[in-house]
């Protein structure tokens, strides 16, 4: 009797460990589901699970300087805020979202060279940091680049559809860059 008990109970863990676990929702099926939002509003909740997805960054050290950095940024404590980021893009040279912080800080402490190297590495690392290349477009065109940033934006609304502001971006350059139909 013991042992049908016990090889019953083994079955059933068996099968309970067979069972294939929910699949959590990959970056491809998300990117699918941003092209086919209807709206700004259906796309949001879309758009923030990919920045999450894009945050992650498989290491309790990384994150722990990235909170750090955070917290030292909202503080405007911008010393300690880049010597924590530039300690992240050390430790962790190929995380996009390392230099995408340490970009918004170099950008909002004036040094627009250093903003743009490190959004470039951004984009780089994350092609489809869409963020990212709306922000690299920005800056491309605040310094004349109009055709670069038209590329840029383009392709973050390639990658999202709905993303705010840029086809409004895409068709204001558009007419500058390439001129218009006859």
């Amino acid at each position: 009797m013991r042992s049908a008990v016990f090889l019953s109970l083994a079955l059933i863990s068996g099968a309970a460990l067979a069972a294939p676990a929910p699949k959590a929702t990959s970056e491809e099926q998300l990117f699918a589901q941003l092209k086919k939002a209807e709206s700004a509003e259906d796309a949001h909740p879309i758009e923030q699970k990919l920045i999450a997805m894009f945050r992650a960054s498989g290491s309790p050290s990384v994150d722990l300087l990235m909170t750090r950095a955070n917290a030292a940024l909202a503080t405007a404590d911008n010393k300690t805020a880049k010597m924590l980021l530039e300690a992240v893009t050390n430790i962790a040279p190929n995380y996009a979202e390392g230099w995408h912080a340490k970009a918004g800080m170099e950008q909002a402490n004036g040094d627009d060279t250093a903003a743009l190297v490190s959004l470039q590495k951004v984009v780089l690392l994350n092609p489809r940091h869409f963020n990212a290349l709306i922000e690299l477009g920005d800056m491309l065109q605040d310094y004349g680049d109009k055709a670069g940033a038209l590329k840029l934006y383009r392709r973050a609304l390639d990658l999202d559809p709905q993303l705010e502001g840029a086809t409004h971006k895409i068709r204001e350059l558009t007419q500058s860059v390439e001129g218009r139909d006859i």
